[in-house]
């Protein structure tokens, strides 16, 4: 169950953010590229970044939190199903056990990294959909697909990272 809220909780948000969030977004930014609406806001003076792209991305940085709230809190509630109501155990025993190994910071990094996790699912969305190649048929073949991919390998790069630094700072309880 620590692992859940560790790290397979902020994983599942920020897939989700990604492959719907995200690539709705890039496809919606491609789009107003090709048809040259980004150009013309620009041509008005009106920001596409700060228009378009800063509530996006806040916007996945939010989902993202609340999100991982909610996978967190039904992981531990499928564990205690499992464990209690599937196996035999006893509630007691699953309750100590997740008070004997969890900790607050392990809540707060989960929290954190989902926050790093929408920032990246959304900048990396924003930045395809801004930049497509090939036309209409380069934001949907190319653009949104690199987005999501981009964007998983840098979760799982920048997820290795945070763990890292994470496990530096506050040692395992009950070891």
């Amino acid at each position: 169950m620590l692992a859940i809220i560790q790290q397979a909780s902020p994983l599942v948000t920020a897939l989700l953010i990604a492959g719907a969030g995200g690539s709705a977004m890039c496809a919606d930014l491609g789009a107003r590229t090709i048809r040259e609406e980004i150009a013309a806001m620009e041509v008005l003076a009106v920001s596409p970044v700060q228009r378009l792209v800063v509530p996006r991305v806040l916007a996945c940085m939010l989902v993202a939190v609340l999100l991982n709230g909610m996978v967190s809190v039904v992981g531990v509630l499928g564990g205690y199903f499992f464990n209690v109501i599937m196996q035999g155990g006893t509630p007691g025993a699953y309750l100590a056990s997740f008070s004997s190994l969890a900790q607050l910071p392990d809540l707060w990094i989960s929290e954190i990294k989902a926050l790093i996790f929408g920032y990246i699912a959304g900048v990396v969305a924003a930045y395809r959909g801004l930049n497509p190649r090939g036309g209409p048929k380069g934001v949907g073949d190319d653009a949104v697909n690199q987005s999501v991919v981009i964007t998983f390998l840098l979760l799982f790069f920048v997820n290795l990272i945070l763990t890292a630094i994470y496990l530096q700072i506050v040692p395992p309880k009950g070891g």
